[in-house]
């Protein structure tokens, strides 16, 4: 299964490999030519990275509170009157990002500047969106950060949105940062910074009921 946002990607994949195949069965393009050959690799490597990148395995949510996104736990600690867990992806990490809890959708904020390296503390700068949720914790905040490479945020839901744990809130195109912020007083922290979690599945916090 593949990520809403597949479509332009794997399509310039797709594009640059029939160009190429086409060149060469109207003899434009000599066989076994170097730029051919590199131009072929090329081609297949795109195809190859995005096919791999794109992937949106299903999943049967965890205990608790789930991570929202794929990764390496960055930061724990608090905000203010919150807890802020944020997880840095990586490229090679599933990038579609999912509920922490069964939530309704309540806010969607844009705001930020920059594009800074996603694991840089400054990255809480860059351009963000950040999708508040009502949940059984109280409100809950997922941020979606860009970082260098990581530019375009892609929304799969919207204000008045009922959904599940472990269902799919949207996707950050290339790797970049998820933040996720709750009441301290609602949930308790069960990762630690170097933590591996996966979306939907690792349990990131407890709540406690108060």
């Amino acid at each position: 299964m593949f990520a809403p946002a597949t479509g332009r990607y794997l399509g310039v994949a797709v594009l640059l490999l029939a160009v190429i195949t086409g060149a060469v069965a109207l003899g434009q393009v000599p066989r076994g030519g170097v730029t051919l050959d590199a131009a072929l690799v090329l081609g297949w490597a795109f195809l190859g990275f995005f096919l791999w990148f794109f992937r949106d395995p299903d999943r049967a949510p965890g205990e608790g509170m789930v991570s929202a996104a794929d990764g390496r736990v960055l930061a724990v600690g608090p905000d203010g009157e919150k807890t802020r867990i944020a997880v840095f992806m990586n490229v090679t990490d599933v990038h579609v990002n999912r509920f922490p809890l069964a939530a309704t959708v309540t806010s969607v904020e844009d705001g930020g500047e920059g594009f800074r390296p996603a694991f840089h503390p400054d990255a809480v700068h860059n351009v963000w969106r950040k999708t508040t949720l009502s949940t059984s914790a109280g409100d809950v905040e997922v941020v979606q950060m860009t970082g260098i490479l990581a530019r375009r945020i892609v929304p799969l839901v919207a204000v008045g949105d009922r959904r599940e744990k472990g269902d799919r809130l949207g996707m950050i195109v290339l790797g970049s940062r998820v933040d996720v912020l709750f009441d301290r007083s609602q949930a308790r922290p069960t990762v630690r910074v170097g933590d591996r979690v996966r979306a939907g599945v690792t349990q990131i916090a407890q709540e406690t009921g108060l």
